[in-house]
């Protein structure tokens, strides 16, 4: 499965909007991750704290980026809450939103571990405005994978991300961007072998995974296991050959109430 990806080149760390426990005890969070739209609406309305909003609006400044929510198609249905948080983001800072980039496979990442997402990478397509500038918004934040995806997916068509944005993520997930120093250490450790290995499954190098991701390799005891880890987990993996045919499961979200935040 090759996947585009491209440089950080210092790319900001993701907003993470509330606490993980907030979202995932609020009643209203199964129905959103099935796709019901008004459950997503209520879920995103009472979790996205003002100052992630103001972080948003101060990162991106005078620009104008469009949104793109992260069209995720789950083992239950499409996952509206990214939905729902691009419609809140777009009457808060008056951004328009892109509906043409959807996920076109189903990874099912909830509640799976490292190498399951490593292993059943979310793909994107979608036509990209070149030269345009992006938003990213996803509902939740792990190892990052998806939303590296994405913006590779944008960026090798010409356009240009320039942060994201999620309603919930562990802390230390919020940073994509790799640091030197932690890719030395996978390097060091796994060596040139595994890291050719790697490029040819996956189509891009070590330096392009995301922090948590080289982290996670970086603590995995040998490369064989890594190798083996992998396979396996691409052999289970629940893909779908299109998650844009089940776009329209998912109920839109209520008209925008919140014009003053």
């Amino acid at each position: 499965m090759k996947v585009p990806r491209t440089p950080w080149n210092r790319f900001p760390d993701v907003i993470i909007s509330t606490q993980e426990q907030a979202v995932k005890h609020h009643p209203a969070y199964p129905a959103a991750k099935q796709g019901d739209g008004r459950a997503a609406y209520c879920l995103v309305k009472e979790n996205q704290q003002k100052e992630a909003v103001v972080q948003v609006r101060q990162l991106i400044g005078q620009r104008t980026p469009v949104l793109v929510p992260v069209h995720a198609l789950e083992k239950n249905g499409v996952n509206a809450i990214p939905e729902a948080m691009a419609s809140r983001l777009e009457n808060l800072l008056d951004l328009a939103i892109d509906t043409e980039i959807v996920q076109i496979n189903a990874v099912g990442h909830t509640g799976s571990d490292g190498f399951h997402r490593l292993a059943n990478q979310a793909l994107f397509d979608g036509i990209v405005r070149r030269d345009m500038e992006y938003f990213l918004v996803d509902d939740f934040v792990g190892q990052g994978g998806t939303l590296a995806n994405l913006k590779g997916h944008i960026e090798t068509n010409g356009g240009c991300v320039i942060g994201a944005v999620v309603l919930t993520g562990k802390p230390f997930s919020a940073r994509l961007a790799l640091s030197g120093e932690q890719l030395s250490e996978l390097r060091s450790k796994h060596g040139q072998e595994l890291e050719d290995w790697w490029y040819d499954r996956f189509g891009y190098p070590f330096d392009c995974l995301t922090q948590s991701e080289a982290r996670y390799l970086a603590r995995t005891p040998d490369a064989g296991r890594i190798r083996d880890q992998i396979a396996q987990a691409q052999q289970t993996g629940d893909r779908l050959p299109d998650a844009r045919l089940s776009r329209d499961k998912a109920s839109p979200p209520p008209p925008n109430e919140d014009k003053n935040g």
